[in-house]
């Protein structure tokens, strides 16, 4: 069962059609939509600030996704996909965005619509991801425009983990 907890009478809300795996944490003030997925072993820790999350979102085995106490939310779109061991800290990802595996996007960066966040790549404080890119390195850089395909699979894969989640009804 997972671990669904309050912090100051504050309780994690989600939407219908939600899967929280048997050992995920959520607690405190979190806001999820409609279809989301929340995979084994992540944490979304709304503790020290909130954490909103729109539909179609799944964060992935071993996801953090944390805030920053009396300074920076984390606020994440709608078909946003959060790979495995990825950490989201007090930032804003819009719509149709990948955190690929091990990434990490720090306090008040911002990732635009429909941007890809390569594996391992880490996404400084304050950072700004235009839409339509591909950002890699340590620190990130934006690499090069999206492919048609890229764009087609941040557009698929939050449909896959619908269907994924599913499996576990």
């Amino acid at each position: 069962m997972p671990l669904i907890l309050p912090v100051k009478d504050k309780l994690p809300q989600w939407g219908e059609h939600c899967f929280i795996a048997d050992n995920a944490t959520i607690v405190g003030d979190v806001s999820m939509g409609q279809h989301c997925s929340v995979w084994f072993n992540a944490v979304i820790r709304g503790d020290v600030n909130s954490i909103t999350i729109g539909d179609y979102t799944n964060v992935q085995d071993g996801a953090v996704v944390h805030a920053t106490y009396q300074r920076a939310s984390t606020q994440i779109g709608s078909y946003v996909s959060i790979g495995h061991n990825a950490l989201v800290h007090g930032c804003t990802l819009k719509d149709k965005v990948l955190v690929g595996m091990g990434a990490i996007v720090m306090d008040k960066a911002v990732v635009e619509e429909y941007c890809i966040i390569a594996a391992g790549a880490i996404i400084l404080e304050n950072t700004v991801c235009e839409s339509g890119y591909l950002y890699a390195g340590v620190p990130a850089k934006k690499i090069k425009p999206l492919t048609a395909e890229q764009r087609a699979m941040l557009e698929q894969l939050p449909h896959n983990y619908v269907m994924y989640a599913g499996w576990f009804e």
